[in-house]
């Protein structure tokens, strides 16, 4: 998106995960890979969005949107999987979450979806897979700020995986 520092990469990097890239192109493939190669029971992807607080995103769309270039130079408008569902709803304790991080004083709120950029192709991919391959496994997506100090950042990535992994309440 433009920016010289990506914020949830940073994130990701500092707890372990996996950074995918940029690329609509390749963002998919890397996606799966980690997924299959790790075996999760639970899934939390990050992205960096022009946001002042922590948004959990509640649903992933089965549409990219035009408005950027990716670093490869690509822009996607079509849908991203053609014999997929409309959209997914995030299997994260996303109202749990938002509560979470607020009562430790981190601004958060819950986000309708993910955008039309590659956070919403990444969050689709991610939730399709599970759907097909590991139905078991819970997903999801949070955006981060982008001028969050990334003490803060990690503060509240360490709490909404800690909530994430809680056994899902029927």
């Amino acid at each position: 998106g433009g920016s010289p520092v990506n914020t949830s990469q940073q994130i990701v990097e500092a707890l372990g995960g996996v950074v995918l890239p940029v690329s609509y192109a390749r963002a998919a493939d890397a996606l799966r890979e980690a997924v299959r190669a790790a075996e999760p029971e639970v899934v939390v992807s990050f992205g960096q969005a022009d946001r002042e607080a922590i948004s959990v995103e509640r649903f992933a769309h089965n549409l990219d949107g035009a408005e950027s270039e990716d670093n490869d130079g690509a822009v996607s408008a079509s849908e991203i999987d053609p014999d997929g569902p409309v959209a997914y709803r995030s299997t994260l304790p996303v109202d749990a979450i938002v509560v979470a991080l607020a009562a430790e004083g981190i601004p958060a709120a819950a986000s309708r979806d993910a955008g039309g950029f590659l956070c919403n192709h990444a969050f689709y991919v991610l939730m399709r897979l599970l759907e097909r391959e590991r139905p078991g496994t819970r997903g999801g997506f949070v955006h981060v700020p982008a001028d969050m100090p990334l003490a803060e950042l990690l503060r509240a990535a360490r709490i909404v995986v800690s909530q994430a992994v809680k056994p899902a309440v029927a």
